[in-house]
């Protein structure tokens, strides 16, 4: 079970982390405990499985990748585990998912393509097609995007 301190470290670890040398110092004093009170608690979130990771989110469209594929892949129920594990660890493939299939949309693995270009998406799922073997996909290409937030918990009701 959470407790309220808990509940204000993970609402700050919602935010943005300070660019600076001791960032966790920084959180701390926020949250009025000490560095090592605040590690030895996110180290706890991570063996209990509460926290997965602490990472930097790069906003892909700022830093130069434009185009954006989510590429559906037709995949056998007895290949789908190890081509997502194919998929996964390709460095321009991002979420990798397993979704179910219908009559009209056999399509059950999807993974995110990030390019500067539709040009470069296409060669890389051209890539991934000969590493895994599945020459049956759609890319659905974005248009436009309308939000991008991550999931906030333990908010304020407004």
């Amino acid at each position: 079970m959470l407790d309220k301190l808990d509940q204000e470290i993970i609402k700050l670890l919602q935010e943005n982390i300070p660019l600076a040398e001791h960032p966790y110092m920084i959180l701390a004093n926020q949250l009025g405990i000490t560095e090592e009170e605040l590690l030895k608690r996110l180290n706890r979130y991570k063996e209990e499985g509460i926290l997965r990771r602490v990472a930097v989110i790069l906003n892909h469209r700022e830093a130069g990748f434009k185009a954006n594929g989510m590429v559906a892949w037709l995949v056998s129920k007895d290949k789908r585990e190890e081509v997502a594990k194919i998929l996964a660890r390709y460095s321009a493939t991002t979420h990798v998912y397993q979704r179910p299939t219908y009559p009209d949309w056999p399509y059950s693995l999807f993974s995110m393509v990030h390019g500067q270009s539709q040009a470069e998406v296409e060669e890389i799922v051209q890539e991934l097609s000969e590493l895994t073997g599945i020459d049956d996909y759609q890319i659905l290409y974005s248009t436009e995007e309308l939000k991008k937030t991550s999931m906030k918990y333990f908010i304020e009701e407004q």
